[in-house]
């Protein structure tokens, strides 16, 4: 148990410093913002209690708020997929339910699941942090293509990372 909390830990520092030191200095053409620290919310246990997912995801966007000036908008997306999270991980729920200490992750998910769910969640999280940003519909098709092309990078950053650092299955 300390160890997991200690994993998600660790998880959270890191994902929150590469957003902050790397990936918020890489805007390209102000069309693609990755904003990979989303990958904490999505790997988070499926047991994880309700008001803790909430917690949790309002910590990370109040965090990554923190160190980009931008008063509540990381908070409020992280909020939104924090509250939406168990609503789609139960309409995507595999027949006989999830297995005990399973985490949704691509190692333990398999590529097809995971890739609808990140990529729902990381849709989720852009159009309502760019549509806060933004703060009008008249820019509509603009803010609208932000979303596609960040949401792409984000999720091609989020499956290299989910590749990178999980362990093959079978493997201790």
């Amino acid at each position: 148990m300390i160890n997991k909390i200690i994993r998600y830990l660790i998880s959270f520092i890191l994902l929150v410093t590469v957003q902050v030191i790397f990936l918020n200095n890489m805007q390209l053409s102000g069309l693609f913002n990755p904003f990979l620290y989303v990958l904490f919310i999505l790997i988070l246990p499926f047991e994880i209690p309700g008001i803790l997912l909430l917690v949790l995801s309002m910590l990370i966007g109040l965090t990554v708020d923190m160190f980009l000036n931008t008063p509540g908008m990381n908070a409020a997306a992280s909020l939104m997929i924090g509250f939406i999270r168990p609503y789609f991980l139960k309409l995507m729920a595999p027949r006989d339910g999830y297995e005990f200490e399973s985490t949704p992750t691509l190692r333990h998910m398999g590529f097809r699941w995971f890739i609808t769910y990140a990529s729902f969640m990381v849709l989720v999280h852009h159009f309502t942090l760019f549509f806060i940003e933004i703060g009008r519909f008249n820019e509509f098709f603009f803010t609208f293509s932000k979303v596609i092309l960040s949401s792409f990078l984000t999720i091609i950053l989020i499956l290299i990372v989910q590749y990178l650092f999980s362990k093959q299955k079978g493997k201790k």
